[in-house]
Order: structure tokens, then sequence, then C-alpha cells
């Protein structure tokens, strides 16, 4: 008979241990997760969480990393949704998993980042590049891809933020759909509202979608391509 694996043990202790600290996070906020609460919710023994993360704070530190994790886990893109459709399903998503783990998305954005949480965050901000990327190509965003990104991310946090600091049964639930409505009139082309249309040139959204097809292109040599990305990252900027 083969012997238990150590390392396996300890893997399934340590996700156990994270599992109860969420959920009495969920329900109790970060004032309920102490060691003490989380040892006797998972049946274990102090010391087994000291001797895992550090103490209370590596605790937490492993919770918001898990919530990430989750959290990136479903914000896969649809290749079958259009790209405008597509990013709005991520708006939707971030704000919904916000609003549905308060605590645990306060926590993954204020506490301290460790390497895999910053990997993880990473992750994260890819898909979403991924998504602004599809816009581009499509010929659909007006401003620079890193500005596009820059402010769904700003705006979508933001609004996360705010509506979870309002009390519920006062939360301001058309907030969301208007901040969205705002972020698209600055960032895509035709969703401008009348008299907003002049502050994005053609030849800027022109430069933005002829930027993201760039590497695609092969008449042009490595160099040129350099001189090119620059000249239109200038033209989407102006």
């Amino acid at each position: 008979m083969s012997k238990p694996d150590p390392a396996s043990a300890r893997d399934q202790t340590r996700t156990h241990l994270v599992e109860v600290a969420a959920k009495l996070l969920a329900d109790g906020g970060p004032d309920a997760v102490t060691t003490r609460s989380v040892a006797l919710a998972a049946g274990l023994q102090a010391p087994t969480i000291y001797r895992l993360f550090g103490d209370k704070n590596g605790l937490l530190q492993a919770v918001a990393e898990h919530g990430f994790a989750s959290y990136v886990s479903g914000k896969r893109i649809d290749p079958e949704s259009g790209p405008v459709e597509n990013l709005r399903a991520g708006w939707r998503l971030h704000v919904g998993f916000g609003l549905a783990n308060p605590e645990l998305f306060r926590l993954m954005y204020m506490a301290l980042r460790t390497p895999q949480g910053q990997a993880l965050t990473a992750a994260g901000g890819e898909v979403l590049r991924a998504r602004v990327h599809r816009v581009a190509v499509a010929g659909r965003l007006r401003v620079t891809e890193r500005r596009a990104v820059d402010l769904i991310r700003a705006a979508g946090t933001g609004v996360v933020f705010t509506l979870i600091d309002q009390p519920e049964a006062e939360r301001d639930h058309g907030l969301a759909d208007s901040a969205w409505e705002s972020v698209c009139a600055t960032i895509l082309t035709g969703a401008a509202p009348a008299g907003a249309a002049a502050r994005a040139s053609s030849p800027a959204a022109a430069a933005v979608t002829l930027r993201a097809a760039l590497p695609d292109v092969t008449a042009l040599t490595a160099a040129e391509c350099t001189l090119l990305a620059d000249w239109l990252d200038r033209i989407a900027g102006s």
C-alpha cells in the first residue's frame, strides 16, 4: 500500500483553510477572519495556519488570490460574440462579481500583492486587453488600446467600490449601466452622443484600427513596423 503524499495532504489542508476563511469573510467581513475562528471552523489547530500561511495576513492574501483565480476563470472570451458585445460581457462579469462578493472584492483590490497574486492580476488584465484588441481590429475603437483598457479598469472598479459602499436598500442599480455608456461614448466609434463626435477625429480612429492590425503586416521590415507603430500611436493619441 502506497504512503499518503505529504505534499498533497498539505495542499488539501491549505485549500480547506482558504475556503473556510473565504466563507467567514463573506458572512462577517474581515473582522470575522481570525486565526482562532478559522481554525475552529476548519476543525484544525491554530498552529496549522501559522505553519501554512505565516500569520493572518498571509491567510488573507491566500484568500484574495483564491478570489482572483475564481474571477479570472470566468473571464473567457466568447469567440462567437461580437467584439463590443464581448467587451460589455466582461464589464458585466466584473460588476456582477463585485456585487456578489463585496468583502472578497474589497480584499482582492486592497490586499498587498504576492508574486502569485500579481500573476493572477496580470492574467485578468490580459483578457481585458484581448477584448479591447478585438474591438480595435473591428475598427470600433476611437482611442488607443492602452487608453481604453485603463478607462475600463478605472471605471469598472470604481463603480463596484461605489456600489458596495452604498447601503443595499439605497443602491443605485442604474449606475453601472450609466458608467458603461459613458465609457462607450469615449472609447467607441459610433457610440458618442450628439455633439461629441468632434472629439474623436477620423484619422485617430483609423490609426487605432491600423495599429491593431500591424502585427499581421508582412510588407514592411521590423524596423519599419516599429517606426509606423510609433507614428500611429502618436496620431491615435492626438
